[in-house]
């Protein structure tokens, strides 16, 4: 059976410390749209909700989703709300990472959307790597 294909495609994640797992998640985006936008967390939204600032800043970590070949457009995610982003950017389909896929928050933003008409699909998330796991290897290797 064929993927479906969209035109517009929204995608949003913090990508600090950028890795396979990130480039997977945007290959695979692309691949099922002709559009790909992509919104980087802003250090306040990562702050809110992670306890944490990214260890690379906003603009430099949206330097570097930009470069990549398979994002058209690069946005500030400063809200984690997906209805609000589509009323922003008019997308068809939201593309997030299966290790949110049956979460409360997930199965409420897949609600509102689906009312609208727009698709969330969910991307094989990478096993074994994430900023975290880096992070993680980092201060064992500094130790």
């Amino acid at each position: 059976m064929e993927e479906k294909k969209y035109k517009i495609g929204y995608t949003t994640g913090v990508f600090d410390m950028f890795h396979i797992g990130h480039l997977a998640i945007l290959k695979r985006a692309k691949e099922r749209c002709d559009y790909l936008i992509v919104g980087v967390s802003s250090d306040e939204l990562v702050e809110s909700y992670k306890h944490k600032q990214p260890i690379v800043p906003l603009e430099d970590r949206m330097e570097i989703v930009e470069a990549i070949r398979y994002v058209d457009q690069v946005v500030v995610q400063d809200s984690m709300d997906k209805f609000d982003a589509w009323e922003k950017y008019h997308y068809d389909v939201l593309f997030h990472g299966d290790d949110w896929k049956k979460t409360a928050m997930y199965d409420e933003i897949e609600e509102k959307l689906n009312a609208v008409g727009v698709d969330v699909v969910f991307l094989p998330h990478t096993p074994g790597i994430s900023t975290t796991i880096l992070t993680e290897v980092i201060k064992r290797k500094k130790a």
